[in-house]
This record gives structure tokens, sequence and C-alpha cells, in this order.
């Protein structure tokens, strides 16, 4: 565990918290503070802490690697930003960014042509983690003359079940 600002100021809030809860049970200032330091980890890292994890979609950002892009599809979400910010795509061909993610999940529609667009490709980035996501994750990649040129990142509702 890294102790570090926000770690601190949530601790003392957790202390606080805690400290005015055990003063209402007894008035000994020194009991109430031994009790409060003593409870004040626990209540933190089982109450607070999974609290500030379900309901934020913080995750883990890691470097973009071709084999964990293949082989862990549900958290190509961790993956993206990495991909996105380098530009890793940009200016690759067709096979090479065929090679380097795989094949395309999906086309994107072209209304013009009624059609899918082979120049737009299309796949899932996984679920971000949290309490009240209801979007998953998608990319689509540009290709003009076969070589990439942008990588539009975008959301996609969550469908459970098809009920048509």
């Amino acid at each position: 565990m890294i102790i570090n600002t926000p770690l601190v100021i949530l601790m003392c809030i957790v202390f606080i918290l805690v400290f005015l809860f055990v003063k209402t049970i007894d008035k000994r200032k020194w009991l109430t503070i031994l009790v409060s330091l003593l409870i004040t980890p626990i209540v933190y890292f089982y109450a607070a802490y999974p609290m500030i994890n379900i309901f934020t979609n913080y995750h883990h950002q890691k470097h973009f690697v071709s084999e964990t892009w293949k082989e862990k599809p549900t958290l190509r979400y961790e993956l993206s930003d990495d991909m996105i910010q380098s530009k890793a795509l940009i200016g690759k061909s067709k096979v090479e960014v065929e090679a380097l993610l795989g094949a395309y999940e999906w086309l994107t529609w072209n209304d013009s042509k009624k059609n899918h667009d082979t120049n737009k490709w299309n796949y899932s980035l996984g679920i971000e983690p949290g309490a009240f996501n209801t979007n998953k994750e998608c990319i689509e990649i540009v290709f003009k003359d076969d070589y990439a040129v942008a990588i539009n990142p975008y959301k996609e509702a969550i469908k459970f079940d098809d009920k048509e």
C-alpha cells in the first residue's frame, strides 16, 4: 500500500467520524481516542474503501501490448488510453492493424451505401468497473487508402437480452 495524500485525508475523515461515534458511547477521552485509533483502519478498509471502489470507475491504465489485447478482450479498456494517446496504430496498414489487434469484431454501417464500411473497423473494449456503468467501451479505427488515420472511442449501451 502506498501512503499518499488522499489516503491520509480519507483516514483522518474516517477517524473523526469513528471518534464522534465512539464519543457517544463513552465520555472518557483517553478511551475514546484509543478505541477510535484501533477501529479506524478496520472501518476504512472494510467499509469506506469498498464503497469508494463501488461508486467510482477508476481503473488501472496499462501500456498497449498486442498479446494482452488478444488474450484478454474484457480488459482492453485498460490498454486503450495508451494506444490512443501514443497513436500506435496511426499510419499502419490494415494488415499490420489486424496483426496487432486481430480481426475486426464488426464494421460500421454506412447509410449512403446501405452496406458495411470496410474502412471503419470496430472493437469492443469491455465494460469499465463501476456501480452505475450502463455502457460498454468501444473504439472505431478509421482507414483511408488502407492506412489507419484515426481512432475514435465511443460508448455503446449494454444489451443483456434482445427481446424484440
